[in-house]
């Protein structure tokens, strides 16, 4: 059926009642109105406002859906139109008519984030359906954004986080030493533009030189029909410095930021986001040793820490500030007293080219790395006076 434009408004569109706010939460109160404008005289025969919010998760031929949100308002159109001998509403030419809705989002535990995915989705809309006698109806929508607060103050998101692992080394099937990580956090609980503080210990015994690396990782899970599609993306890293065989190294308080991201998704049972921290020690010609520690991304910030976590956070920093001190690093040698010599590959690093400045770790061939001796003079012996005092070199 070919729709006719003699009974068409000019202007059917549907508006928030505050257009600058960017989310909603649960128990919100989201209301508007829609506005109906016609250059010639129409005849309508309802005016329908409905909310839907869904997860959906899709592939080549198989989706599944589950529903959060379903609210359904029929507008009173008698209030403000004229009826007809048919029955139908008329609206004038040339007059502009709003009509106005709201509802109430479900309470807590009830709706989840909204979210957009490569495979699947959290979305959430208010649409109006324009009828129309003998006519398909007309159809206007808007979506709005859920956020679901996440309170990283929690008991649960404040206590620390920790572990170790060591992997054993080999070369052609020959025991080549091993190395180790053991890493520590002081809280789960993160917000966007805040600092990860990481204190961690690495021990290399074999042969090769490797780089210790720390990264944000976020994990999208999408559930459909018991399978499950997993993609994991890194978000942002550091690296320290190399470590050459028989030595170890430590970071005290090591930072690395929380980039601008969605929080964690909880409550949705088709689309799971999580995020952790990785930590690992990239190892020319053997598989990384990698080591993950949990993290969940809140939108409540940081307020202070619980007494009972800031001591259990304070015994554990503590015990990383009783080891030892190590030597200090060769990047910590005086600018003088390195040379710019020609630049000799050593090794490359394959993990990628997102966080190696160079391609790969270099060794500097010298033409003069050492510093000069100190200056000296020839002394008369017989010349000294006994009471004057001779500088001993």
């Amino acid at each position: 059926m070919v729709l006719s434009s003699a009974n068409k408004p000019r202007m059917f569109q549907l508006l928030f009642s505050d257009p600058t706010r960017t989310f909603y939460s649960s128990g919100d109160k989201l209301s508007g109105w829609v506005q109906l404008e016609a250059d010639s005289p129409c005849r309508l025969t309802g005016l329908r406002v409905t909310a839907a919010g869904c997860a959906r998760v899709e592939s080549r031929s198989r989706r599944q859906e589950v529903e959060y949100l379903k609210y359904e308002e029929e507008v009173r159109l008698e209030e403000v139109l004229s009826t007809g001998p048919d029955g139908c509403f008329l609206l004038p030419a040339g007059k502009s008519f709003s009509f106005q809705f709201g509802f109430e989002l479900p309470p807590s535990g009830r709706l989840v984030s909204s979210f957009k995915g490569k495979f699947g989705s959290v979305r959430y809309y208010v649409r109006a359906e324009l009828q129309r006698p003998y006519q398909h109806a007309l159809q206007c929508e808007r979506e709005f954004e859920v956020e679901e607060p996440l309170d990283v103050n929690q008991p649960d998101l404040l206590a620390p986080a920790a572990a170790s692992k060591q992997k054993k080394v080999t070369c052609m099937f020959i025991p080549d030493g091993q190395v180790s990580i053991t890493a520590q956090i002081d809280r789960k609980g993160f917000c966007e533009g805040e600092d990860i503080n990481i204190n961690a210990k690495f021990e290399n015994t074999c042969s090769r030189i490797v780089v210790p690396k720390a990264a944000i990782i976020a994990t999208h899970s999408y559930i459909i029909n018991s399978h499950t599609k997993v993609l994991r993306q890194k978000l942002t890293a550091v690296r320290g410095n190399p470590i050459i065989s028989g030595m170890c190294d430590m970071w005290q308080g090591r930072t690395i930021r929380v980039p601008k991201l969605r929080p964690t998704l909880l409550g949705c049972d088709i689309i799971k986001v999580d995020y952790t921290l990785m930590i690992y020690l990239h190892i020319p010609g053997s598989e990384k040793l990698i080591l993950e520690l949990p993290l969940v991304i809140g939108t409540t910030q940081f307020s202070g820490v619980g007494s009972r976590t800031s001591s259990m956070s304070s015994k554990a920093s503590s015990s990383w500030a009783s080891i030892p001190s190590l030597p200090p690093s060769y990047s910590n040698i005086h600018k003088d007293l390195r040379v710019n010599g020609p630049c000799t590959p050593l090794l490359h690093d394959y993990d990628g080219a997102e966080d190696d400045d160079d391609g790969g770790l270099f060794m500097r061939v010298p033409e003069g790395c050492y510093p000069p001796p100190p200056a000296y003079s020839e002394v008369d012996q017989d010349a000294i006076n006994p009471r004057q005092a001779v500088p001993v070199f």
